[in-house]
């Protein structure tokens, strides 16, 4: 058996031999543990559906403003010049407008929503026999006089007649001018009669006690003629001549 000299270099032994693969397995750990751990891959974008674009929405019209009374009163001479300055060998007095406290929108306030279309008046009147006559220019579309049957009982109110019934109005023709006509009541001097009628832009409201000066003044206006008659069959008796207003007195 080969003893070893004392003194003489030993190798490595198993423990030191196997000390370098263990620093090296330790620097490999080290390395690893600061990598940081690889960003997890998403998935790539799907594809969104192709979409419709929704139409521009349209927009919605501004309501067109309603009309409203108006309480100031303009001079209007073309709308005093329709007024006739005589009826019936009586002179008609035509004020100017400063010279009494009434307006459109005063009137209006008897003929409900076309009342607010009123934009001038211009007033008229005999002292003796009493007549007050009331022209207005109304704006927007053309007046008919079918259209004043609904407030026929508030116009009468508005000069003076006691009742708010319609039952008293009843058509009529003066001159060549179709008119609602209305006679007097418990509320009113006797033979007092009140029309009133309209002709495109212009509506009229007549109230008097002598009634030729009334038809003279209503015949003298622009006005509505009435609806031609319907032609009689061949062999039939021609029909009764248009009635006019109730005879003057």
């Amino acid at each position: 058996m080969t003893t070893p000299r004392p003194g003489a270099p030993h190798g490595p032994g198993p423990v030191a031999r196997c000390l370098p693969f263990a620093v090296a397995a330790l620097l490999t750990l080290a390395s690893c543990s600061s990598t940081p751990p690889p960003e997890p891959t998403s998935p790539p974008p799907t594809a969104s559906p192709t979409t419709t674009p929704s139409p521009p929405l349209t927009p919605r019209p501004t309501p067109t403003a309603a009309p409203t009374p108006r309480f100031t009163n303009e001079p209007d001479p073309e709308l005093a010049a329709l007024i006739p300055t005589e009826a019936n060998g009586v002179t008609v007095t035509i004020p100017p407008i400063d010279t009494f406290g009434l307006t459109p929108g005063d009137v209006g306030t008897a003929f409900g929503e076309l009342g607010d279309r009123f934009a001038s008046l211009v007033v008229a009147f005999i002292p003796q026999p009493r007549t007050t006559l009331y022209a207005l220019r109304v704006d927007g579309e053309p007046v008919t006089t079918a259209e004043l049957e609904p407030h026929l009982a508030t116009a009468g109110r508005y000069v003076g007649i006691a009742g708010l019934h319609r039952d008293p109005w009843q058509q009529a023709t003066v001159g060549t001018n179709m008119v609602w006509v209305r006679p007097e009541d418990n509320a009113t001097a006797a033979g007092t009669m009140i029309y009133t009628w309209a002709a495109g832009e212009y509506l009229f409201l007549l109230i008097g006690v002598d009634d030729a000066i009334n038809q003279a003044i209503v015949a003298a206006l622009p006005g509505e003629p009435p609806p031609s008659p319907t032609p009689a069959p061949s062999g039939s008796p021609p029909g009764s001549p248009t009635e006019s207003a109730a005879p003057s007195p």
